[in-house]
């Protein structure tokens, strides 16, 4: 477990990728998600940078770009740039798992793919230490001892991977490339990096798009246990506002109350067939599992669905469904998620502004997942050493570069009061708010018809967005075999 339209004369004439003779090439390759995806066809190359982009002399990073040419024979001379969220997820692997949501885009536009340095293939900053680290389910002394291990096997100095030095990458590749302008997707953590790429180069950036909104006046960390609270809560409320889930889940909070309890006073031992490996393994599932897992569970709404049914079932005694799902999320975690870029980010540009934030300790106490995950930063941080961080990083952006900015109001992380903080300064905006939706909108419903007429029309508030209303959600599972007919 992550915001004015300038077009020059010389940008509007710049050819696109296909005919401009860069300093980049690209080869014919295949992108995937990983191992039980399909393959996408693709042109991909290794563009290399300084580590340290003030001194050229300094060790080189290779940074892993991949371009999935747009449908029509005459495309639009600027890229469409989706940015991953963690922070510490490639761009090339979310774009690979989520392809769909953006082929309306794609007619007219290529998909530039940058994995963010320290990320999937560009330069990895990853360390074979338990991921479940940043989740605090270690005391203080152990998270240090992790940390420090961390720190000793990284293959470059995690002072450079900020989300400052990150969009120097990204406009370098755009120029090598000759791109005149990027239209940038930002979700959950990449939403941070769209609005600053944006900060910095203005002229380059014709629309942004925000989804899953990381406002740059909140620090990450300080509000992800309240959050989530809140998220559940709502999860409860909507199961007994439907007669179904209610009949079936009566004391739906009192069974979650209990069960944490039960956990945080003896884990339990649970035998079952590891969902990744098909091997049979024990696990131990206390609260700090558990918190986990319902965290996670709680971001998008098929996952969502299952949710009171899970718990009731660990409530009686069947904790396998529940510790199974928390498996398959330390699985999913561990392949996509690189510690020590997440590490750089939160230590540089989040944890340095605790102190100084109002930070709601009693709030973070009294939820289900407790201060330990803001307890674990504040470790990690104390020995991590910071990057560089931009002037003006931290406040709202100022731009009447067109913006549309998405969120779900049952988002456990980044809620939609999130994106109204971003949108202060933005004068060119729109926010759509998807009901009963989790984090990250590009997927559901007809979000990616959204998507593809707001980067076609660059017009936020003529978009056609009634859609909207008949997004599903889907009801909640009454029993294994699914929810009720």
């Amino acid at each position: 477990m992550a915001f004015r339209l300038i077009l020059p004369l010389l940008c509007v004439l710049a050819a696109p990728v296909a005919s401009h003779a860069s300093s980049l090439e690209l080869d014919d390759c295949r992108i995937s998600a990983g191992p039980a995806f399909p393959t996408l066809k693709a042109r991909c190359g290794t563009f290399q940078r300084p580590e340290d982009p003030d001194d050229p002399a300094s060790a080189p990073l290779e940074l892993r770009v991949a371009v999935v040419a747009a449908l029509d024979l005459e495309p639009e001379p600027d890229a469409f740039v989706p940015l991953a969220g963690g922070p510490g997820q490639g761009a090339v692997q979310f774009y690979s798992a989520y392809a769909g949501a953006f082929e309306h885009v794609r007619r007219s536009r290529d998909i530039l793919l940058v994995d963010q340095r320290g990320t999937g293939e560009s330069s990895p900053m990853d360390c074979p230490v338990d991921d479940t680290l940043i989740e605090g389910q270690y005391t203080v002394d152990q998270t240090v001892e992790f940390t420090e291990a961390c720190l000793l096997q990284l293959p470059h100095d995690p002072r450079f991977f900020t989300t400052s030095v990150a969009v120097r990458d990204l406009d370098a590749v755009r120029e090598a490339l000759g791109y005149p302008q990027l239209n940038l997707y930002g979700v959950s953590y990449g939403s941070r990096v769209a609005q600053h790429y944006a900060r910095r180069y203005p002229e380059f950036t014709r629309s942004i798009i925000l989804d899953g909104v990381v406002p740059p006046q909140v620090p990450l960390g300080t509000e992800i246990a309240i959050e989530a609270q809140i998220a559940v809560e709502r999860i409860f409320a909507r199961c007994s506002e439907d007669e179904a889930c209610a009949t079936r889940f009566p004391s739906l909070p009192d069974e979650f109350a209990s069960l944490r309890e039960r956990l945080e006073r003896e884990p339990a031992i649970v035998e079952l067939q590891n969902p990744v490996t098909s091997r049979p393994e024990s696990v131990d599932f206390g609260s700090a599992q558990f918190s986990a897992a319902i965290r996670l569970l709680a971001y998008n709404q098929s996952s969502i669905a299952v949710l009171p049914l899970m718990i009731s079932e660990a409530a009686n005694g069947n904790y396998i469904p529940l510790a199974a799902q928390f498996q398959i999320i330390l699985e999913d975690l561990s392949d996509s998620l690189a510690l020590g870029m997440h590490n750089s980010i939160m230590c540089s540009e989040d944890a340095p502004r605790f102190a100084n934030f109002d930070v709601d300790r009693q709030g973070l106490e009294a939820s289900y997942i407790g201060a330990m995950q803001f307890d674990a930063i504040e470790a990690i941080c104390s020995i991590w050493p910071a990057g560089p961080v931009d002037d003006g990083f931290h406040q709202p952006l100022d731009t009447d570069i067109p913006v549309l900015l998405l969120s779900g109001d049952a988002d456990p992380i980044t809620p939609p009061r999130y994106a109204e903080l971003a949108a202060d300064k933005l004068e060119n905006s729109r926010h759509l708010i998807g009901i009963d939706q989790g984090h990250g909108q590009a997927i559901i419903g007809c979000m990616p018809r959204i998507i593809a007429d707001f980067i076609g029309g660059l017009a936020p508030q003529a978009l056609e967005a009634d859609c909207m209303e008949r997004s599903f959600a889907m009801p909640f599972f009454l029993d294994f075999s699914g929810p009720q007919p």
